[in-house]
């Protein structure tokens, strides 16, 4: 089997600020809250200070594979373009969970409700209950 973080390790080019802002504008609508948000918690958990080196170089490659123009399931398709990027994003939320704390949470609901308005905060509930 291989090394899941050897595989995210090679997405870390990808990554920048301006491109998740980019991508969440584009893709962001169709992806939907339960997406968006796991994406914003790594990223507001990387700007921490107090996260670990180790922590932010899994938020990297996570975020860079999120924001890789090609992936295993292209984010184009409509149904399952963006599955294999929540399953990514739910592994790394788990990895970097002692990271996220109530300021992150409530940073990355304030860019949701920047982006979506008004939304369903129960759609978030789960995530937040495996933090």
């Amino acid at each position: 089997m291989k090394n899941p973080f050897k595989q995210i390790r090679k997405y870390k080019d990808q990554f920048s600020e301006a491109k998740l802002w980019i991508k969440i504008q584009k893709y962001g609508k169709r992806a939907g809250v339960k997406t968006v948000y796991p994406a914003l918690l790594l990223f507001y958990a990387f700007k921490r200070k107090e996260t670990h080196p180790k922590a932010k170089a899994v938020i990297i490659g996570t975020l860079g594979y999120f924001l890789a123009p090609i992936d295993l399931i292209p984010d184009l398709n409509p149904i399952l373009g963006f599955n294999d990027d929540i399953g990514l994003l739910s592994f790394a939320l788990v990895l970097v969970s002692c990271y996220i704390n109530d300021g992150v949470r409530e940073k990355a609901k304030e860019k949701l409700k920047q982006w979506f308005g008004e939304y369903d905060e129960a759609e978030l509930q789960a995530i937040d209950k495996t933090l």
